[in-house]
């Protein structure tokens, strides 16, 4: 499994993620570019950040699930946020989905950026993601 941990040796985390993970023997990491909040449709799920975030969250599992792997195999992940007006909204959203992914508070490693804009004005978050799954022979 993977192990997610919090030396002593840095201040503890100032939110929900883990400072250290390591990806076991047997596994491969898989990344996720950046994901927006489009719908599968490619329109965007709302003009908000805590609606695009929430999609974006979906989105993020919907691929996992297409390689048969769950949020529990997320090993590292990026969220970039046009401006700080969209941090409340985002961290609404991403409290929720951590809530329901890590129930236990096993947090993967996590940066959040706040920058001047994404790549279309209308576009609020966006993440990326490392998993670490289990080799599989014919995925793709």
């Amino acid at each position: 499994m993977i192990r997610r941990w919090n030396p002593d040796v840095v201040a503890a985390p100032a939110g929900r993620y883990s400072h250290l993970a390591t990806v076991p023997e047997g596994h491969e990491l898989v990344m996720i570019s950046g994901q927006l909040g489009v719908l599968p449709d490619g329109t965007l799920a709302g003009p908000d950040a805590e609606s695009q975030a929430r999609q974006v969250y979906a989105n993020i599992e919907l691929l996992l699930e297409s390689i048969g792997a769950t949020p529990a195999h997320l090993v590292k992940v990026f969220t970039m946020v046009a401006g700080t007006e969209h941090l409340p909204g985002c961290r609404a959203a991403m409290g929720e989905a951590f809530g329901r992914w890590f129930p236990d508070g096993d947090w993967p490693a996590q940066s959040l950026a706040v920058v001047a804009a994404l790549a279309a004005p209308e576009l609020a978050v966006e993440v990326e993601a490392m998993a670490a799954v289990p080799r599989a022979a014919g995925r793709g």
